[in-house]
């Protein structure tokens, strides 16, 4: 499908799934309920996706115990699995124009940021594989009795992901693939708003699966409710579940998994803040800032949405923040000329309208934006709040939309104390002229990633959040380390000679 066809009739080459993906395979669910899937720019319903049951997870969860007990997968050298995962990269990539319209409808993000998504994504899968290739799963070490200890590093069993809707392949990049690079079998619960990407990695792996390549029981795919999802969380034959999404929905899931003592990784939310000293230069802070804070208009646990500005230059960045979002392309995500597309339902962009208006109402001022600026799709504009005190909601709530909030502060020690003071740690950004002074404030923000002076995102470093932004870290040797499991074997000391 070319590009001029998609902008034409973008959804009409999306097909229902009536099947359930179990152990590799696509096969009839018990039951007989829709999942719709709705255009965020048209507000039509695209596609429908069988809602997988609670037995249907049962199903999965016992394929993947069987799978993963017998130990074809999990036994296959380490090497062997990382072809395999280069494999899949390489198939994803032959169906990239697909996925790329799948991008634009599930999250609203347009044409071309889908399409740099998605071959991003492809990336991640082969720095997984390259981490396993030059992973250490066993070594020896001496005792201090001169006995000989080898510390093994093991698959941590079946794992149970469950993933959001920003963002559905590359969530798949940074669990289901370090997952299933260590040799677990693996259980993925889908978001009913973004179903329609992972069909096309479960449709890949069921080619390998038909070839002999993955042993059958190894991958499920299953989109479903709460309460099917429960079930994956709380089912005795999961061994680690790992979380991407809201930190109340990943509070529940740890007090879930807390009563068998599961292992859990949680990559949750963010309220990010980009601290502004008084020496740096705004038009370096205005390359980064706009799209740090309203990448995915705003539908990204790490956007900048709290910007820290000292009195001194108060009325500047606010003016050339103003700006900038001024300059960024909104409509219709069909349109190549468009960077900020809709939000991906109209229950989040009335959510992001909720926040808005209680930002007014406790008093902060709407100094730009603030209203939907596009007739057609789930849109909210581009929002600065200005004289917002942190601990107003809207500092302190993960609003997942294009809002930024304009915080004041006096000196760099309050500056530092207002970033730090939030439930959450994931990301943060220091502006200065000084680099090495940017490198100490970082230090001093508990957070787990601080750009400094920059806007990078490279999620083949280690990527993760402090307090209640999450357990455990995603990308590089961190994120494949989350998916083994420890063991020491004790062989004797030398006896001395008689």
């Amino acid at each position: 499908m070319t590009t001029t066809e998609q902008a034409a009739d973008p959804i009409a080459a999306i097909g229902d799934r009536d099947q359930v993906f179990i152990g590799g395979r696509w096969v009839d669910s018990t039951g007989s309920d829709w999942i719709e899937v709705v255009d965020s720019w048209s507000e039509k319903t695209a596609a429908r996706v069988r809602a997988a049951t609670a037995d249907d997870m049962t199903r999965a969860v016992d394929a993947a115990r069987a799978s993963f007990d017998a130990g074809v997968w999990a036994n296959k050298p380490i090497a062997e699995r990382a072809d395999i995962i280069d494999t899949i990269a390489d198939r994803l990539d032959a169906r990239v124009e697909e996925l790329t319209t799948l991008g634009v409808v599930e999250v609203g993000v347009p044409l071309p940021v889908s399409a740099m998504t998605q071959q991003m994504t492809t990336g991640l899968f082969r720095a997984v594989a390259q981490e396993a290739r030059t992973a250490t799963i066993s070594e020896e070490r001496t005792r201090a009795d001169g006995g000989v200890s080898r510390i093994l590093k093991e698959p941590s069993g079946v794992v149970g992901v469950i993933i959001p809707w920003n963002g559905p392949i590359g969530t798949i990049a940074f669990k289901v693939i370090p997952a299933l690079a260590a040799g677990c079998s693996v259980v993925l619960k889908t978001s009913p708003e973004a179903p329609l990407s992972p069909s096309i990695f479960a449709d890949v792996v069921g080619e390998l699966v038909t070839e002999g390549a993955i042993p059958e029981g190894v991958l499920s795919v299953l989109v479903a409710d709460r309460e099917v999802s429960e079930s994956l969380v709380t089912n005795p034959k999961v061994d680690h579940i790992t979380f991407t999404g809201s930190t109340s929905t990943g509070r529940r899931i740890m007090n879930l998994a807390s009563e068998r003592v599961a292992k859990v990784s949680l990559e949750l939310g963010g309220k990010s803040a980009a601290i502004i000293l008084d020496d740096a230069d705004l038009n370096a802070v205005m390359q980064a800032l706009p799209m740090g804070g309203c990448m995915q208009s705003g539908q990204a646990c790490i956007a900048l949405t709290r910007v820290l500005v000292s009195r001194n230059r108060h009325d500047e960045v606010v003016a050339a923040y103003k700006a900038a979002l001024g300059m960024i392309p909104m409509g219709n995500p069909w349109e190549q000329t468009n960077f900020l597309g809709p939000l991906t339902s109209a229950r989040q962009r009335d959510r992001v309208e909720s926040y808005i208006e209680t930002a007014r109402a406790e008093g902060a001022e709407i100094v730009h934006g603030g209203g939907r600026g596009v007739d057609q799709g789930f849109f909210v504009e581009p929002t600065i709040v200005d004289n917002v005190r942190n601990d107003m909601t809207i500092a302190q709530e993960e609003v997942f939309g294009p809002v930024i909030s304009i915080i004041t502060y006096e000196d760099e020690d309050e500056a530092v104390a207002i970033a730090n003071d939030s439930i959450y740690g994931l990301s943060g950004a220091v502006f200065t002229a000084d680099p090495e002074r940017g490198f100490a404030l970082a230090q001093r923000i508990r957070t787990g990633t601080v750009n400094v002076n920059t806007s990078t995102i490279d999620f083949t470093l280690p990527f993760g959040g402090y307090k209640q932004s999450g357990v455990g870290r995603e990308g590089g040797p961190e994120g494949l380390e989350e998916f083994f499991e420890t063991k020491t074997v004790h062989f004797p000391a030398p006896q001395p000679a008689q």
